[in-house]
């Protein structure tokens, strides 16, 4: 009986130390060691990749935006949100021609509706999203070709959080933007390809275009 307890006693103990150690190696030394690592070697990365202008952070390059115009009435939850035409455009976030849960960007909502790509629903939805690309980007001077219009226009990515959009799309906005903003239009030509990325590597993935960034290159070419 002695030995059995003695026994029971001395594996505890053993299991008890093996639990501190393991806490402090894995819960503390750990996560110390490699938060450390990624501060020195990829800060950027580790702190969210965030972007900044004047000085205070507006965003991450990871996470999309909204660009729309003040709710008439912020307390209605059914009043759809009409986006500011002087800015450029995400991907649709506002239900048209969406194929994703998220509908305003947000980080707690993240997936797909996995609709069918011959879903009622779904192709009204791309129709009217197309329809409204036509008409919103085109001005006096600029028709837009129905047939140019990227996916990436009417459809939202699988998750909703897409910050990029394609080089396609933000020219089918350049001559909106340059009317709204009452810029020449070579002037936002340039700052769209100074702002688009190319492929990984060079061969993986597709060029796109940041938003945000672009976004913020716009408004400090208007405050000149």
């Amino acid at each position: 009986m002695n030995n059995s307890v003695g026994n029971t006693a001395r594996l505890l103990g053993a299991g008890l130390r093996a639990l501190l150690v393991l806490t402090i190696v894995c819960g503390v030394i750990y996560p110390l060691v490699v938060t450390g690592i990624a501060q020195v070697a990829f800060s950027d990365k580790a702190n969210g990749s965030e972007i900044k202008s004047g000085g205070k952070v507006v965003g991450s390059e990871l996470i999309g935006q909204t660009y729309n115009l003040p709710k008439k009435d912020p307390n209605n939850a059914d009043e759809a949100a009409q986006p500011d035409l002087k800015w450029f455009q995400p991907r649709p976030s506002n239900g048209l021609g969406t194929n994703t849960l998220n509908t305003q960007y947000q980080l707690i909502i993240s997936g797909a509706t996995n609709l069918s790509g011959d879903n009622e629903k779904l192709i009204k939805q791309v129709k009217d999203a197309k329809d409204a690309v036509v008409k919103d980007n085109s001005t006096a001077g600029y028709q837009v070709n129905p047939a140019d219009v990227p996916a990436d226009a009417v459809t939202s990515s699988g998750s909703g959080l897409d910050p990029q959009i394609s080089p396609a799309y933000a020219k089918i906005q350049v001559h909106r933007v340059a009317e709204r903003n009452h810029l020449d239009v070579k002037q936002v030509e340039k700052l769209v390809t100074d702002n688009t990325s190319g492929r990984i590597l060079g061969f993986m993935g597709e060029p796109g275009v940041s938003v945000l960034k672009l976004n913020i290159a716009l408004k400090e070419l208007t405050q000149k």
